[in-house]
């Protein structure tokens, strides 16, 4: 069986916490802070018991948030260095976040000096939200410091941060409705040195548009214009979303014209009845009968059957490939029709459609018993 997340975090971390605080304030209860945190702990998931073990900080620091927060800061342990991929390590500091969270809302410059530390360790994307929802004006204004700042993770936490779909997190429903001052802030970030900012930096505007279809397109217009290469990847990975919906204009973005005289070839789908966790393949060739060389965007999407009887379309990437005139291109793919977290299996007939520069051209269908 695969290791929880939860085990992950488990009850060495309240104890690391407590040997972190009393080595800077002796003062601290580190028992008696254990012993309190873990009373009923086990069952707790992942960011249950950070919520836990933040509770516990508020009761075992002092009173006064200043003063506490202080104490959690000088407590840190090192920054990380670079961006690579961490694991579970910096972990230990999604309580100190939610402490903040919590109980940091009415003392902003000390809120602001803890997040500004916790993010070059773990990040502050989530704790952040709590002040751009119910202190916008002057959060933004330091994040428009911090989009200069000379530390990768502080630049990333402006843009992470003000994503109004982050997963896992509160959406920021004002900036769903008017994203112009998170656009703001992407400008300053759109050519960042680094990677794994301009990443965050697509991963916004995509969020951006799924409620604003248009806004996405004239951004990435704009941004087109003389754009580096590593640019045009931001885009790129911007319009993905867009692109897997079919949205004509995002297609168009990426220079993509409607496929004249493409049709489906030949097409297989195996096993045609299939069970739950069985593995279906499916193949499909694509056809240039027209006059002139295509260039084509290639996805395909299966409408898979819901709960209540109705199918809906989910579509997986495929690849790019121009096609001479009289050309063939032969594609495939194996589907799991394993359970998911993010998606679950009915029984029905399931359509196979390949999409071409984002119209739908129909494959074949399976039955799923």
């Amino acid at each position: 069986m695969a290791e929880r997340l939860k085990d992950r975090f488990g009850a060495e971390v309240p104890a690391r916490i407590a040997e972190m605080i009393g080595a800077v304030h002796p003062a601290f209860d580190r028992k008696g802070f254990i012993a309190a945190t873990l009373d009923g702990y086990e069952p707790l998931e992942l960011m249950d018991r950070g919520r836990a073990i933040a509770r516990k900080l508020k009761a075992f620091l002092p009173v006064e948030y200043p003063e506490a927060v202080d104490i959690l800061i000088r407590s840190l342990g090192p920054e990380m260095d670079g961006s690579d991929n961490f694991g579970m390590t910096p972990f230990l500091y999604l309580p100190h976040t939610i402490f903040v969270a919590d109980n940091g809302i009415n003392h902003f410059e000390p809120s602001m000096r803890a997040q500004y530390e916790l993010t070059k360790r773990f990040t502050a994307e989530f704790s952040i939200r709590t002040f751009l929802d119910k202190r916008q004006a002057e959060t933004l204004e330091r994040l428009r410091i911090w989009a200069r700042d000379a530390n990768v993770h502080v630049r990333r936490l402006v843009s992470e941060g003000t994503r109004p779909r982050l997963p896992w997190a509160q959406r920021l429903r004002a900036f769903q409705a008017d994203p112009a001052p998170v656009l703001e802030l992407l400008e300053l970030l759109k050519d960042d040195p680094e990677l794994y900012v301009r990443r965050s930096v697509a991963n916004n505007l995509n969020d951006i548009g799924k409620d604003h279809p248009g806004l996405l397109i004239d951004t990435v217009r704009r941004w087109s214009v003389d754009a580096p290469e590593e640019r045009q990847r931001l885009i790129r990975h911007a319009l993905r979303s867009a692109v897997k919906r079919g949205e004509a204009d995002a297609i168009g973005a990426m220079g993509y014209t409607a496929a004249e005289g493409i049709r489906v070839g030949s097409a297989e789908i195996m096993p045609a009845k299939a069970q739950m966790g069985d593995v279906v393949r499916i193949g499909f060739s694509l056809v240039n009968d027209g006059q002139a060389a295509q260039s084509l965007l290639v996805d395909f999407a299966v409408h898979f059957v819901k709960a209540n009887g109705s199918a809906k379309p989910k579509v997986f990437k495929l690849t790019s490939v121009s096609l001479a005139p009289g050309e063939t291109a032969q594609f495939s793919k194996v589907l799991r029709l394993d359970d998911l977290t993010t998606r679950k299996h009915y029984p029905g007939l399931h359509r196979v459609e390949a999409m071409v520069n984002g119209v739908a051209m129909q494959v074949g269908e399976f039955v799923l018993d």
